[in-house]
């Protein structure tokens, strides 16, 4: 059952300020922002969440849920309730499911079935190959996140490695293209190299020598200077190279920029010297590199250099990951940890708790113009997190919620915690308990 909520006594995160006073829902939008709010009916529920933060909800840019066709995985239902409890209540799903996302007529599929099981609001990136242009300029940009190319290989092998083909798509369309840049022939090279000296047993920590720094700049870099030719709309995901951010200017507002980038959580939390412990459940592509590009991405994240931050939650089942190297697959399951690791560098030092709401909530909804979300604003969706920084809990397998039932952060034990978590007005994630409340609504965008 809906029911109006009065939020009392909270430390409002929003715009780069924090500031102290009271929220109302009703129904889906928030209603009033105020010092102080008074009860005016006797049905309205008051939750009193003493001085602890309230977020916009996050919206992470780039997920992949694994529904259709690899749903041994994880699958829209049960990755979205590990989104919720993480704090993400919006998300932006990929295309390399089986069928690929790859036709109009599949897109709906999908878009179909969250709309009967996501608990969180949710869009989707239209896949771009070599040879799909006709169905690409059947999008409308308005109905769909934007258009995602794989420039190097990863799950799903989506490949687009036709140079013709790829202007002419960066030339043909006005939505945003989000790239996934590593250099196919240099990735190919080095995995001979390591292949011939360890066979199929490659060490976990050759991972970031084979999909190496080279491979994402030269990739990354032949990617902006075809967009800057064309004049076509960029998004680079998930940085992981130092040499990388050079690539990118903090000269012009967000909304101005035509040339943007992402950095993933986990290549700001992890460096090279953690394969040792954490072996394949850290292999991710791009790889997870050095302490000292961690520290430039970072450094980039923090001067506006790097817009956004997002998960690229992919989760596989422990069977697959213990594999040896060659036939392991990369990827991991974050969306449920990712805020509560931001959290942990806050309280290291390392980032504000207003930069962590501009990244994860306010910019994604600038970047892809997603209508009324990602503030708190009246008049806005209710997307809301209660965060509260002082509340220690341990990750382990009793509290994950992923699908897959494993996540790199187990053992680890957070400072902060989510306590309550709204989507559209509703309550839908309560101390540890994710309530029965599918509240999640297709994205749409003001283009």
């Amino acid at each position: 059952m809906k029911r109006n909520t009065l939020i009392k006594n909270a430390r409002i995160v929003n715009e780069g300020k924090i500031v102290e006073g009271d929220i109302l829902i009703e129904d889906n939008i928030i209603k009033e922002i105020d010092t102080s709010i008074s009860v005016k009916s006797a049905d309205i529920l008051v939750i009193d969440v003493e001085g602890n933060y309230v977020f916009p909800g996050m919206i992470d840019d780039q997920v992949h849920f694994r529904e259709p066709g690899l749903t041994h995985k994880g699958d829209i239902e049960s990755e979205s309730r590990a989104a919720i409890a993480g704090g993400i209540t919006s998300f932006i799903e990929m295309p390399n499911t089986n069928p690929q996302t790859t036709t109009v007529e599949k897109l709906e599929e999908k878009f179909a079935i969250a709309a009967n099981s996501s608990y969180a609001n949710y869009s989707f990136m239209f896949g771009g190959t070599n040879d799909n242009l006709d169905e690409i300029l059947k999008v409308d940009p308005k109905t769909v996140a934007g258009l995602k190319l794989f420039l190097g290989s990863s799950t799903g092998n989506m490949l687009v490695d036709d140079p013709k083909v790829i202007e002419k798509i960066f030339s043909s369309t006005d939505m945003v293209i989000s790239v996934h840049c590593e250099d196919e022939a240099t990735i190919k090279a080095n995995l001979a190299k390591y292949k011939e000296e360890y066979g199929d047993d490659i060490p976990m920590e050759m991972h970031p020598k084979i999909r190496s720094e080279e491979a994402c700049y030269i990739s990354s870099s032949k990617a902006i200077e075809l967009a800057k030719k064309t004049g076509a709309r960029l998004h680079v995901f998930h940085l992981s190279t130092g040499k990388e951010t050079s690539l990118f200017s903090n000269k012009i507002p967000l909304k101005d920029k035509k040339i943007t980038a992402e950095v993933c959580v986990h290549h700001l939390m992890f460096s090279e010297e953690d394969y040792a412990k954490k072996g394949s459940h850290i292999k991710w592509n791009p790889a997870v590199k050095t302490a000292k590009d961690r520290d430039q991405l970072w450094k980039a994240l923090l001067d506006d250099k790097i817009d956004v931050i997002a998960t690229d939650h992919a989760p596989h089942t422990l069977e697959e990951k213990n594999n040896k190297y060659t036939t392991a697959p990369s990827g991991g399951p974050l969306v449920q940890h990712a805020l509560m690791a931001l959290m942990e560098a806050h309280h290291q030092g390392k980032i504000s708790v207003e930069k962590i709401v501009e990244k994860a909530c306010h910019n994604p909804a600038i970047l892809f113009n997603v209508e009324k979300r990602g503030y708190i604003k009246e008049g806005y969706f209710a997307d809301l997190v209660i965060v509260d920084p002082q509340s220690p809990w341990t990750v382990n397998k009793s509290n994950i919620l992923y699908k897959c039932g494993w996540s790199p952060f187990e053992g680890n034990t957070f400072k902060s915690r989510i306590t309550h978590t709204f989507v559209n007005g509703q309550l839908v994630y309560n101390n540890f308990n994710v309530l029965d409340v599918k509240a999640g609504q297709r994205l749409t965008f003001d283009r």
